[in-house]
């Protein structure tokens, strides 16, 4: 027989057995679904954290006193007893600093509406203050009116700028520079209005209003506050040089002792996407090894249905190899039919793995994507899966003797 008959004959013996070979496809099915759908998801995750990362700046960094991420419930008291980054802490950090950057420091919560006349926003408008140098590390632009400047923070006034999100809400058919709003029955008047930027993991960043940081901390500042600083470089050849000189005077200003770590944290956009990955490398392993494990036991059932079905057709093989056919052809057939039930299942369980993980895509508002690696490797594997466990059934099939085979009943 030539590999088209063998192959024909092993489609034929799967149509024939239509629910044991679906039961045999579901456990590929569901290793390969969990396989892909996790990695699909990943990969939707990844892309978007790297490109809207990127929108913060590449030439920005940021000092904080928790980590970005956090890895562990155990470590949330040690950074929760470290001193919080003040105001004053910021002021000297300037006047030490001399090197190509803009220093910002910002503080910012919700849960505050803004008013205005008879309307108000919902709780969650982001509100921030902010020194002048916030706009050049924000990567927000300033659409109309002005930016906060030093008069407004040494002053203290009571000004804000509005989000697009904001005066859609409370004053969409007005100009905004020049309107009151109050927040807390404080009154502010709108100086500026900002471009609109959009979203940023599937959360708007347009819903914000800006004002200077020392009227933020007059009104909301608390034991718990602690401030953030963005540093952003104009000349990218020496960032690691500001990033390092930063480090080293806010250690000096904060009493860090030289054997002691830093009591902040440093987070840039690289450091954020190398931490996502590494998290992320690590639940790719996880799901990996759990998918191995079913496909695994797949393989098993495959086994079990293939000797299940030598034993049906042995009558079947007695008549073949009366015929001429080689143990080779024998084998080769029932080979096939594994590895044909195994592939069948990897593409069924690969197309549903991409539609579910894109469906994380679709609700974050970012592009989908195919992950070609991880595919090619899950039909890999389910190609050693079907050698592997649909190698003894085709042995035994064409070890069968034709004269006993033609006898069975």
């Amino acid at each position: 027989m030539n590999l088209h008959e063998v192959l024909t004959s092993s489609l034929d013996s799967i149509r024939q057995n239509k629910l044991r070979s679906f039961l045999t496809l579901l456990g590929v099915v569901i290793g390969m679904f969990s396989i892909i759908g996790v990695m699909t998801a990943i990969n939707v995750l990844q892309n978007s954290v790297e490109s809207n990362l990127n929108v913060l700046g590449t030439n920005t960094f940021f000092i904080q006193k928790y980590p970005a991420v956090q890895m562990g419930g155990g470590t949330r008291w040690k950074y929760r007893n470290r001193k919080n980054l003040t105001y004053a802490d910021y002021l000297q950090l300037k006047d030490r600093f001399s090197g190509p950057a803009t220093i910002t420091a910002e503080d910012w919560h919700s849960g505050d509406p803004i008013k205005f006349e008879d309307k108000q926003t919902k709780n969650s408008v982001g509100i921030r203050g902010v020194t002048p140098e916030w706009e050049f590390s924000s990567g927000y632009f300033l659409q109309s009116g002005r930016m906060i400047s030093r008069n407004d923070l040494e002053q203290m006034r009571n000004v804000i700028i509005l989000g697009q999100d904001v005066i859609d809400v409370l004053m969409p058919q007005y100009n905004p520079v020049g309107q009151t709003v109050t927040i807390r029955g404080v009154k502010f008047k709108v100086i500026g209005t900002l471009e609109r930027k959009g979203t940023i993991f599937g959360q708007s960043e347009d819903n914000v209003v800006i004002m200077p940081l020392t009227t933020h901390l007059k009104m909301f500042a608390s034991r718990w506050t602690s401030l953030g600083y963005a540093i952003a470089v104009m000349d990218m050849e020496r960032f690691d040089e500001v990033q390092d000189e930063i480090v080293f005077n806010l250690r000096l200003i904060r009493g860090v002792p030289l054997t002691e770590e830093n009591d902040f944290e440093v987070v840039s956009n690289t450091s954020l996407i190398d931490t996502f990955n590494q998290v992320t490398g690590a639940i790719k392993m996880a799901a990996l090894l759990i998918s191995s494990i079913a496909l695994i036991a797949a393989g098993i059932g495959i086994m079990n249905i293939m000797l299940v079905s030598v034993t049906e057709r042995t009558r079947e093989i007695g008549i073949r190899k009366s015929m001429g056919a080689r143990k080779r052809d024998i084998k080769n057939q029932f080979l096939l039919e594994a590895l044909v039930l195994t592939e069948l299942g990897a593409m069924i369980g690969i197309v549903l793995g991409i539609l579910a993980g894109n469906l994380v895509a679709v609700s974050m508002d970012v592009s989908g994507v195919f992950p070609i690696q991880w595919a090619i490797i899950g039909v890999v594997i389910c190609s050693v899966i079907g050698v592997v466990f649909g190698t003894y059934p085709a042995v035994k099939a064409a070890r069968l003797d034709p004269i006993e085979a033609l006898r069975y009943e």
